[in-house]
């Protein structure tokens, strides 16, 4: 296939509606999808000559049904290389390990936010080394909500759970600051449980995934013919949330004029639907999180400076994992005892020279990551302990060398600036290579991968994220 040929997808699902969206969406990523309804359909389409053009396969495990894994061990072992990925309805981990162990490349619950599929599609199918280890996976094993579950002796993350755990105790907005993975999802449900709302709904809408036209009318809510769509009223997030608590995930990413209407309507303590002539009084305790300092948003002009004055009177920053990495050791046997208790799973030790491995990595997906790579490294041990042997990728990443090109060192020598047919690759995949290398040049210390490319370290992931590698770099 040429290179400027769309890659073609193989879908596997009998629901028009998915069909049609992960069809779409796997157009904007340049793949032509093929939908086959069964699993005998899909077998018989890898004897095929579109069937030996294929670059991935995503299967809906409700086709299948019970025999899901039996079909990926199938197509695995017709296409061993072909990446293979699952979504299912099933929160099981036992149905999650016995997936990867048949063959699938990630596990995905579904519903499934668009970009988190694509994020999984672009990662399964890169053409760089495969870091699978890695990969995200969305699998939550789910553990008490209170601070005492949450693991770390360091100052900085000490410091931030008392400041979590006295603003729990009022019902002033909290602003939780910290990169992606950090524990800042863990940390809300601790603050709401130890809270005096309690008793009462929590809810959580993240700006970050919902489409900017419509996180507006999802927080304030509209009337009926309000605009074209709006067939019927519906009741927004701050109306809902009366009396309790709402959770605003990824606040960085609201658009300007929304944290407009957010600001006023926390002024006045009122909420106005979109359409509607007048407004309802509301008592809401919000809870924001945010990926990057909103201060440093602000002075960018990225942040409207009223909304991060009213929402950040109690502001607490959770550091990343690089920089308490001597907690390292007690979150690895914490989650290991978590995943020995999941269904075809069991207890697993580990050695000081794994810890040793995991204590030198720096981590861009922090304590998430740190887990998922836990999680598919005890699927896979055939042992009573997890040895530095079973994360061959991660160990791969920090003992590389560079590349020699006539005797010298020359890590540039792996990014592709043209493709087959003499064309230049796109600005953003050359990009993704170069910051790729880097990291691999520097064994994974972030902080001097800024440093050597000349920017920011918040500028490097968010780079990561909007290029789909903050999970595999």
């Amino acid at each position: 296939m040429s290179e400027t040929e769309p890659r073609l997808l193989m879908l596997i699902d009998d629901e028009p509606a998915q069909s049609r969206l992960i069809t779409a969406l796997a157009a904007r990523e340049g793949w032509r999808t093929i939908v086959v309804n069964d699993a005998e359909t899909a077998i018989a389409m890898l004897g095929t000559r579109q069937g030996m053009q294929l670059g991935a396969i995503i299967l809906d495990q409700w086709v299948p049904g019970e025999d899901a894994c039996s079909l990926i061990a199938e197509l695995r072992n017709r296409r061993p290389a072909l990446p293979i990925l699952m979504l299912t309805t099933s929160a099981s981990p036992l149905l999650a390990v016995e997936a990867m162990r048949a063959g699938a490349t990630d596990y995905l619950i579904k519903p499934v936010a668009p970009d988190r599929m694509m994020q999984a599609l672009r990662t399964a199918t890169t053409r760089e080394a495969p870091r699978d280890e890695l990969q995200p996976l969305t699998e939550k094993m789910h553990g008490p909500a209170t601070f005492e579950a949450m693991i770390g002796a360091s100052p900085a993350f000490r410091t931030a759970l008392a400041i979590a755990a006295k603003a729990a105790r009022n019902h002033g907005p909290v602003l939780i600051e910290g990169e992606s993975g950090t524990g800042k999802e863990m940390l809300v449900h601790a603050i709401h449980a130890a809270s005096m709302r309690s008793k009462l709904p929590l809810r959580i809408v993240n700006a970050g995934t919902t489409p900017g036209n419509s996180i507006e009318s999802i927080l304030f809510g509209h009337e009926k013919g309000a605009f074209p769509g709006a067939f019927d009223r519906q009741v927004g997030a701050l109306q809902q949330c009366d009396g309790a608590t709402l959770v605003i995930d990824e606040i960085d990413r609201l658009p300007l004029p929304v944290q407009e209407r957010l600001a006023e309507a926390l002024t006045r303590s009122d909420c106005r639907p979109i359409g509607a002539r007048h407004s309802f009084r509301v008592d809401v305790r919000l809870i924001a999180a945010s990926n990057f300092p909103l201060k440093e948003l602000v002075a960018q002009g990225d942040f409207l400076p009223d909304l991060q004055a009213l929402i950040g009177g109690t502001t607490l920053y959770l550091p990343s994992l690089r920089e308490r990495t001597g907690d390292i050791p007690a979150l690895a046997r914490h989650f290991l005892a978590r995943i020995g208790e999941q269904p075809g799973l069991r207890s697993l030790g580990i050695t000081e020279g794994a810890l040793s491995l995991l204590s030198a990595y720096d981590w861009p997906g922090n304590v998430r990551q740190l887990q998922a790579v836990l999680f598919r490294a005890a699927v896979f041990c055939d042992g009573d302990a997890l040895t530095a042997d079973d994360f061959p990728q991660l160990s791969s990443m920090i003992t590389a060398e560079p590349v020699h090109v006539n005797g010298v060192a020359h890590e540039s020598a792996g990014v592709m600036l043209f493709t087959a047919d003499g064309n230049l690759r796109p600005l953003e995949d050359i990009e993704a290579d170069v910051i790729r290398l880097a990291i691999g040049h520097y064994r994974g210390r972030m902080t001097e991968v800024a440093r050597r490319l000349g920017i920011g370290r918040s500028t490097l992931y968010r780079k990561l994220s909007d290029l789909g590698i903050d999970n595999v770099a």
